[in-house]
């Protein structure tokens, strides 16, 4: 039986729609109901891709989840594509998709 090797893999994980388009920071905003394991199905979709997000901020307002996510590195096209698959989860309601030109975290300290 051979030996188990660790497995090397990339930080990013490269965009095969659009290698040459540039990375920009996005910020999802989700509205979902109150389910357990809604947040874990919403993150995965990101783990899936290999990506880290800068930031995740939910608030449960009754039966209902605010959910913000802000992440770098990815492309238009495929930030609309996790937003699309983010749509088709059960329980979500809505997905806003936003490019976000400055660090949401100065943008709510700013705000507040």
């Amino acid at each position: 039986m051979p030996y188990l090797e660790a497995v090397n893999t990339s930080l990013t994980r490269a965009d095969a729609w659009n290698a040459g388009n540039t990375h920009c920071r996005v910020h999802y905003q989700l509205l979902a109901e109150a389910e357990p394991d809604l947040l874990c199905r919403a993150l995965n979709l990101f783990a899936l891709q290999c990506l880290t997000p800068q930031q995740v901020q939910v608030q449960r307002h009754d039966d209902l989840l605010a959910i913000d996510v802000v992440i770098d590195g990815l492309s238009w096209h495929r930030a609309q594509v996790i937003a699309q698959k983010l749509r088709n989860l059960i329980s979500v309601c809505s997905v806003d998709l936003q490019a976000a030109d400055c660090a949401w975290g100065e943008a709510v300290l700013a705000a507040g």
